[in-house]
């Protein structure tokens, strides 16, 4: 199972290919995902300590591009797929939101379609 460490927080081990956003939440991280973990909104986001994946889905490109966002992954649309360290920089605390938004599915969705970052 690949390991996740999140910065200030801790290490765990993640199911193979488990959504990252959703291996955040489960690991008790108040991470954001506004609109339900479907690359639009783009309050997922995460920095990046290691193992970055080197690549994305058009929908994380596409939706990074438009809003001018570089530096920054969205965990909506990454597979735990290998060891990786993050720091979650999209927290519920302090938000002024009144949820951190409905719980996304197990698969990433739009269904990927992957390309180079």
């Amino acid at each position: 199972m690949p390991k996740l460490t999140v910065e200030n927080v801790g290490e765990f081990e993640v199911p193979q290919g488990k959504r990252l956003v959703l291996a955040l939440e489960d690991a008790g991280v108040d991470q954001l995902h506004a609109c339900g973990g479907n690359a639009r909104c783009t309050t997922c986001r995460v920095e990046f300590v290691a193992g970055e994946p080197d690549r994305m889905t058009e929908a994380e490109k596409q939706v990074l591009a438009a809003r001018g966002l570089s530096g920054v992954r969205l965990s909506c649309q990454i597979p735990c797929d290998h060891d990786m360290t993050v720091r979650a920089i999209s927290r519920f605390a302090g938000s002024g939101r009144k949820d951190v938004g409905p719980r996304p599915d197990a698969a990433i969705q739009p269904p990927p379609v992957w390309t180079a970052k």
